[in-house]
């Protein structure tokens, strides 16, 4: 990634300017792949559902973020049901403005809508349970996503959890120049994680989505 972190500056300027024109919709969202929404966010409950609940080292259910949030589509249908409050952080102020009446009366428990980029953002100290960052990461150079996730770990609350759900490239750092993102192979993002004094406490492929897209796999992490 050396030659994209010496073009810092348009690497993200670029993400940005290629969002402004996306619809705020769930197929925009998804790249014109909306009909897998469901199987992802079914393959993502699973996974969730393994870490929350009462007991000892348990995940607690009161407050998530959504990185990366778009029009909320995570939030409404995953995070929402299961947390008593979210939080949605995106780059595109029209998503965030498109999520408040996408979100319809469960919206009235987010908590924060904030617009920035992921690599400027600091989350509030001791405030989460859950981190779900998705689909968003090959937005951010190697060393703003290791500083992200140190952040991350520090807003976490007692026995929190950190999730990343994203493409994985079968070797090495694919760069794709429609959208100015790369897309990482998993030892590389495994390197990246331990480079953020994170562990990963459980790692899953997500089934059943189209052969022609990525690999897709969600890492829990803490």
């Amino acid at each position: 990634m050396g030659d994209i972190a010496e073009d810092e500056t348009s690497f993200y300027t670029n993400a940005e300017d290629y969002w402004k024109e996306v619809p705020p919709t769930v197929d925009g969202m998804l790249g014109g792949y909306g009909s897998i929404s469901s199987i992802d966010i079914n393959g993502s409950k699973a996974f969730l559902q393994k870490f929350l609940g009462d007991g000892e080292g348990k995940t607690g259910t009161s407050c998530a973020l959504d990185c990366g949030a778009g029009i909320g589509r995570i939030s409404k249908r995953l995070l929402l049901p299961l947390f008593n409050t979210v939080d949605l952080v995106d780059v595109t102020q029209e998503f965030l403005d498109k999520a408040k009446t996408y979100l319809g009366e469960e919206g009235k428990r987010v908590g924060n809508y904030i617009c920035g980029g992921l690599q400027d953002f600091v989350p509030e100290s001791g405030r989460y349970d859950v981190i779900w960052i998705q689909w968003v990461i090959g937005h951010l150079t190697d060393d703003h996503l290791v500083h992200f996730l140190r952040h991350c770990q520090k807003a976490l609350r007692p026995n929190g959890l950190i999730v990343i759900k994203d493409n994985v490239s079968y070797e090495g750092v694919v760069p794709d120049e429609v959208d100015s993102s790369v897309c990482r192979d998993l030892e590389i993002l495994h390197g990246l994680v331990a480079r953020a004094g994170l562990r990963i406490a459980h790692e899953e492929q997500q089934m059943n989505f189209p052969k022609e897209i990525y690999h897709v796999y969600m890492l829990a992490l803490r």
